[in-house]
């Protein structure tokens, strides 16, 4: 249950990320999304910038000038309103209440015909800007709440000194949860002797709107906004179209080199126009038509290579079997010659007999290259493989002085495979190990899993040098060509034993150091054309593998690819 769950909670998390993982995939496998979104991304943070530095410059443009305006009409209402305080007319009244309210109507009537500001007087306030309790707060509009729109700050700023003083804050209309944002303007002023002995002083306050102004910075906001995404689209699509221009042509390239390399050598770029991606189409096309003529110059060499490998070959068969003939007559009689005359007749039966053998493997190679091989299947134990070949190579052994052991499960090994060519394979394993073993024991392995058997065989001599585990299967190879044969066969068992090893779709695999010795591993699928994934057998030996992590190895596949 619980691993049920796990599994479906699994399975909603990929699909939660299937868009994110789409768009990177997106990202790493298309220059022109990364050209498009780099473009918009940009694009965007410059709009960003540029419209936020608009909007802050016309922001800053309209309340300034709202400001202005505000404290010029506030200003003059002030004078205005002390004016009439003054005048004569205003002595003849004793109390402060009917003055005030003759005043606010006065200013009431001005504020209504211009319909942007709203009259607010509290007082009267002491010397030290404080209000005092029997303060009474009048406004022009009962739409207002005078209390909480006109800052505390405001009130004592304009007590404490003289001038005329602003404030942003903001306004609360009726009902309470009505409320806009508003610049409130105020000065003191002071009622007359005769009305309050001594003068009192109130705070006149001009308590301006700013809901037009906000609206209009709504517009420019919105229109900032609309153009910006505009601009984005438009950019995103000039920059889709113009990346389109140069990444499809790169495109068309991509797919015309993957059928080249498929074989379709007659694929071309269509080229149009005489710019820069037009060259480089034609410079493509040249390319490929200089490939062409190289590979179908070297097949028709390889061609006639092999051809003629094959014709020698087979001509000199019949030669070669009479001067056999021949040779043996000699060698049989060479006790009745003199000594020079019968050493003679012996090399002559040796190098006849190395002749031969070049002569059969030339034959098998040029069988391999034509594609003439067929394999005959049937079920081989390689541990009884093993053992014959271990038998057959006794002689050799004794005369090089090695011994050679075989070390074997008791569980069958059985794999899928023509015996003649697997025995092949292990002969020239085996008897390249002991001619190069320099006398030291050679370990001859076998072991099989559920897919695979394989077997390896090691020798303790000149090893392998860096570079030459992945050349010593090359045709005609020698580690120092400037050395005398004096082992060795003809330089192309282990290049026989790759290509066998491939018909099986198996692996041959090689190891070296110098001074230490080489490994060399056979591994063979259970049935026949299946892959060979692990090799039950380790190619390193164990008392190499912790310090040789990066030891050279070739490995020679179905796929004839090599690593190292």
């Amino acid at each position: 249950m619980q691993e049920s769950r796990t599994r479906r909670l699994a399975g909603v998390g990929r699909a939660a990320t299937a868009p994110a993982r789409e768009l990177a995939g997106l990202w790493r496998r298309s220059i022109q999304a990364r050209v498009v979104i780099g473009t918009l991304t940009l694009s965007a943070v410059l709009a960003i910038l540029a419209g936020w530095i608009l909007l802050r410059q016309v922001t800053d443009g309209v309340l300034t000038s709202k400001q202005q305006a505000a404290i010029t009409q506030a200003s003059a209402g002030v004078d205005t309103a002390q004016a009439e305080l003054d005048a004569p007319e205003t002595g003849n009244v004793f109390e402060p209440g009917p003055v005030l309210n003759q005043l606010i109507e006065q200013l009431s009537l001005r504020a209504e015909a211009q319909d942007n500001y709203y009259i607010v007087i509290i007082g009267p306030i002491d010397t030290f800007g404080e209000v005092n309790e029997d303060t009474g707060i009048r406004a022009s509009s009962v739409n207002i709440d005078p209390a909480r729109s006109v800052p505390a700050d405001l009130v004592a700023k304009v007590q404490s000194e003289p001038g005329v003083w602003n404030r942003y804050a903001p306004i609360y209309l009726s009902p309470p949860d009505d409320v806009e944002p508003g610049l409130i303007v105020g000065s003191r002023i002071q009622l007359p002797s005769s009305v309050s002995a001594p003068g009192q002083t109130y705070a006149l306050f001009y308590v301006f709107s700013l809901r037009e102004q906000e609206q209009t910075l709504f517009v420019v906001r919105g229109a900032l906004i609309t153009t910006g995404s505009l601009l984005l689209v438009l950019l995103g699509t000039i920059a889709w179209l113009v990346t389109r221009q140069v990444v499809t042509p790169v495109r068309l390239a991509r797919r015309i080199a993957e059928r080249l390399a498929a074989g379709r050598l007659e694929e071309r770029m269509h080229v149009r126009g005489e710019d820069d991606i037009a060259r480089l189409g034609q410079s493509f096309n040249q390319m490929a038509a200089s490939l062409q003529r190289q590979i179908r110059q070297l097949e028709e060499l390889s061609r006639v290579q092999r051809r003629f490998v094959a014709d020698v070959s087979h001509e000199l068969r019949t030669p070669l079997t009479t001067v056999r003939l021949a040779s043996d007559v000699l060698h049989d009689a060479r006790h009745t010659f003199d000594p020079v005359t019968s050493r003679s007749a012996e090399l002559l039966q040796a190098e006849l007999d190395r002749f031969e053998g070049l002569l059969t493997e030339l034959l098998e190679i040029s069988r391999f290259d034509a594609g003439a091989v067929t394999l005959e299947l049937a079920d081989v134990d390689l541990r009884e493989v093993a053992r014959r070949v271990v038998d057959g190579a006794a002689a050799l052994a004794r005369q090089r002085g090695s011994r050679v052991t075989v070390t074997a499960p008791h569980e069958p090994c059985v794999a899928q495979a023509d015996v003649r060519r697997i025995e092949r394979i292990m002969r020239n394993l085996v008897v390249n190990a002991i001619e190069y073993g320099e006398g030291r024991d050679v370990e001859v392995s076998v072991a099989g899993s559920a897919e695979a058997v394989a077997a390896t065989v090691r020798d303790h001599g000149v090893g392998l040098k860096p570079g030459e585990e992945v050349m010593v299967f090359n045709r005609f190879w020698r580690a120092d060509p400037a050395r005398a044969r004096t082992r060795g066969g003809t330089g192309l068992g282990l290049s026989i034993a790759v290509e066998d090893t491939m018909l099986h779709t198996g692996k041959l695999d090689a190891w070296g150091e110098p001074g230490v010795g080489s490994v060399f591993r056979l591994t063979l699928p259970r049935r026949a054309g299946e892959p060979v994934i692990v090799s039950p057998l380790s190619l390193v030996p164990e008392e190499r593998s912790p310090v040789a992590v990066g030891a050279p190895y070739a490995r020679y596949g179905p796929d004839r690819r090599r690593s190292s």
